[in-house]
C-alpha cells in the first residue's frame, strides 16, 4: 500500500523501491542487531501456554526485508512493526486516523494556526534507555526538510512545515508556512527517533537494514529478513497505548497458500493474519476464526511509460482502460469483495466525487479510440508484480485487451524485481501493480501528491512529468494545498483528479478490500485495516 510527492533522490531510490510492497528492524536492541546473521528464531513459536509471557504469532503477507528508516519506508510490514516500535509528537487511530498525544502531552487545540508548540511526554525514554528530548524531535524534522536529504517523509511535510525549533529540552515548536490543520494527523509520519543512535556515520544505512531504536511499546529483539521478527514489550514505556503482549513474533510468508496454513486448523501456528486470500474466508470462518474486511484506497493500478509510443497517446491509455471487464474482475478474481474504480479516490474517502471519465467496460468505445489514434496490430507485456490478488486480476486484464485485437503477455514477477527495473530507467509498456496510500492517511491532498508531483518518484517512472498538462495539474495541485477553506479546497481537489482520470497516466482499476483473520478464542481488540498490516496496540488477549 505511497507523498506529498514521494520526492525520492537518486542516492536513495534503489533502497526506497526494494521496499515499498506497493506499488507496492531493534530492542534495548544493539547497534550490532541489525540484518542478524545467527539465523531465525523458531518461527513456530505461538506461546500457546497460559500466562503474560505468552507470545503473540503475526503472519504478515509482505515482505520484512524492505528498509527500516521510518523517514525513507513505504513496506507494509516494516511501516506496520514502525508504529509498534516508534512514536510521532501524535500518532494516529489506526482505522478513523483521528491523532492522539503520543510522545506529545497533547493534540493543539488551535490546529488553524501557523505555530504548534508541543510539550514531550515526562519520563519518555528510548529502548536503550536514553531519555527522549527535544533535540531528538528537532533531529527528525531536520532530516525531513534538509533540501539536501531527500527522503519520502520530506514530500509530506515540506509544502507546508517551514521548521522546527526547540524552545527547551522539553518543549518544541512547529512553524508552519500557511495554516495546514491536515498536519496534525501526518506527524504520525515522523517517528521520533534518538539522535544519539542515528546522527553516527553510517547510521542511516543500518536503520534501512533494520536498525530500530524508539520509545514506543514495543521493542524490536530480532530481525531476519525474509524470515520474522521479534518483539518485546517496552518495561520503560509511560505512553498511552501500553504492551498487552510480553512477546511478539511476526512472520513474514508472501505466498498465499503457506500464509493461510499457518493460521488454519488446530495446530493452527499464529493467532492473526493479514491479506487472506477471497477464496479462503469460507474455510477460515467455518474453522473458528473472525475474517474482516476494510475498504478503502488499496488498489490495482496500470502504469504507463508515456516514453513508450503508443502510451504517450492519451487515447491509447483511455482505450486500454475502456477495453477491462471490471465486473467480471470483481465477481471472478475478488469474489465480489471489491468495485470498479469511479475516482482515483475510493468511494469511501470524504474527498470522493465521481470522475467525469469513468472507465465503464466500453470495448467498442476502446477499438474506436485505438482506430482513432492510427494504433493497430498493438502488442503488449504487462510487467506485474505476483501479489496473489494482483496475479488473480491480471487474466482479465489479458483477455479483455485479446478481445479487443492487442495481443497481451503477461509478466508477474516479485515485487523488487518489477521496481529495480524502474528505479534503473529501463524501458517497459505498461505495470500492473498494488497500491495503498492510506498507509499514510486518509487526506486527499496527501494521497493524490503521493502518486503525481513534478519532482515524484512515480512520475519519474511514467516519464510524464514534462507534458504541459502535467506541469498545469501539478499547479492546480498547489493551490489546493494552500486553499484554507476546507469546501473550495474539496472542490479543487476533486476538479484536478477529474485530470488525473482523463489523462489515465497511473489510475486505479479497481479499489479491493483487504482480508485479516484473527482467532476470537484468544485475540480481542482486534480491527481489520482498509490498508496493508496490523495494528496490535489496543489488542489483547482474549
Amino acid at each position: 500500500m505511497r507523498d506529498v510527492t514521494p520526492d525520492v533522490p537518486a542516492p536513495h531510490r534503489r533502497s526506497f523501491l526494494k521496499y515499498t510492497g506497493a506499488l507496492g528492524a531493534a530492542a534495548a536492541v544493539s547497534a550490532s542487531l541489525s540484518a542478524c546473521s545467527s539465523g531465525p528464531e523458531s518461527t513456530n513459536d505461538t506461546g500457546t501456554g497460559g500466562g503474560r509471557d505468552r507470545t503473540l504469532t503475526a503472519v504478515i503477507g509482505y515482505g520484512n526485508d524492505g528498509s527500516w528508516d521510518p523517514t525513507q519506508t513505504a513496506s507494509a510490514f516494516c511501516m506496520a512493526a514502525n508504529h509498534h516500535i516508534y512514536e510521532g509528537l501524535l500518532d494516529t487511530d489506526p482505522i478513523s486516523r483521528e491523532p492522539y498525544a503520543a510522545l506529545a502531552t497533547e493534540v493543539p487545540g488551535n490546529p488553524d494556526s501557523t505555530s504548534w508548540t508541543f510539550a514531550l511526554r515526562a519520563g519518555a525514554t528510548f529502548h536503550d534507555g536514553k531519555p527522549v528530548t527535544a533535540d531528538d524531535v528537532v533531529f527528525v524534522f531536520e532530516r525531513i526538510l534538509d533540501p539536501d536529504t531527500q527522503t519520502l517523509a520530506k514530500g509530506f511535510f515540506a509544502s507546508w512545515l517551514k521548521e522546527v525549533r526547540k524552545i527547551d529540552a522539553q518543549n518544541v515548536e512547529l512553524v508552519l508556512k500557511f495554516p495546514f490543520p491536515e498536519g496534525l494527523s501526518r506527524l504520525t509520519l515522523a517517528k521520533i527517533m534518538p539522535k544519539h543512535v542515528f546522527s553516527r556515520p553510517g547510521a542511516w544505512d543500518d536503520a534501512i537494514k533494520g536498525k530500530a531504536i524508539g520509545s514506543g511499546p514495543y521493542r524490536q529483539t530480532a530481525h531476519h529478513p525474509k524470515s520474522n521478527t521479534t518483539f518485546e514489550a517496552f518495561d520503560g514505556y509511560n505512553g498511552p497505548r501500553k504492551p498487552a503482549f510480553r512477546k511478539m513474533n511476526w512472520l513474514t510468508i508472501v505466498d498465499a497458500a503457506p500464509r493461510v496454513a499457518k493460521i488454519s486448523g488446530s495446530s493452527a501456528g499464529a493467532q492473526i493474519a493479514d491479506n487472506i486470500p477471497y477464496a479462503n474466508i469460507g474455510q477460515l470462518e467455518s474453522g473458528g476464526m473472525t475474517v474482516a474486511g476494510g475498504a478503502g484506497m488499496n488498489n490495482l493500478f496500470l502504469m504507463f511509460n508515456t516514453r513508450h509510443k503508443p502510451f504517450d497517446d492519451v487515447r491509447v491509455r483511455q482505450a486500454l482502460h475502456y477495453a477491462i471487464d471490471t465486473e467480471k474482475m470483481v465477481e471472478v478474481a475478488l469474489k465480489g469483495h471489491g468495485k470498479p474504480s469511479t475516482s482515483f479516490l475510493d468511494e469511501a474517502n470524504p474527498s470522493y466525487r465521481r470522475a467525469k471519465t469513468v472507465y465503464d467496460h466500453d470495448p467498442d468505445r476502446a477499438k474506436a479510440l485505438l482506430k482513432e489514434a492510427g494504433v493497430k496490430g498493438l502488442s503488449i507485456e504487462i510487467l506485474a508484480v505476483n501479489v496473489s490478488w494482483i496475479v488473480d486480476c491480471l487474466p482479465t486484464v489479458k483477455a479483455s485487451w485479446d478481445a479487443i485485437g492487442v495481443r497481451t503477455t503477461l509478466s508477474p514477477q516479485e515485487t523488487t524485481a518489477v521496481f529495480t527495473k524502474m528505479d534503473q530507467k529501463q524501458d517497459y509498456q505498461v505495470v500492473a501493480a498494488a497500491s495503498n496510500p492510506n498507509q499514510f492517511g486518509l487526506d486527499a491532498d496527501l494521497i493524490m501528491h503521493y502518486n503525481y508531483g513534478p519532482e515524484n518518484l512515480w512520475m519519474q517512472y511514467t516519464r510524464w512529468a514534462s507534458d504541459p498538462v502535467a506541469r498545469q495539474l501539478f499547479k492546480d495541485m498547489d493551490r489546493a494545498t494552500r486553499e484554507p477553506d476546507p469546501a473550495k479546497k474539496k472542490t479543487m481537489v476533486q476538479d484536478y483528479i477529474d485530470v488525473v482520470a482523463e489523462q489515465a497516466v497511473l489510475y486505479p482499476v479497481v479499489h479491493n478490500e483487504l482480508m485479516t483473520v484473527w482467532d476470537p478464542a484468544r485475540l480481542s481488540g482486534i480491527r481489520a485495516q482498509p490498508y496493508p498490516g496490523i495494528n496490535l496496540l489496543q489488542a489483547k488477549w482474549a
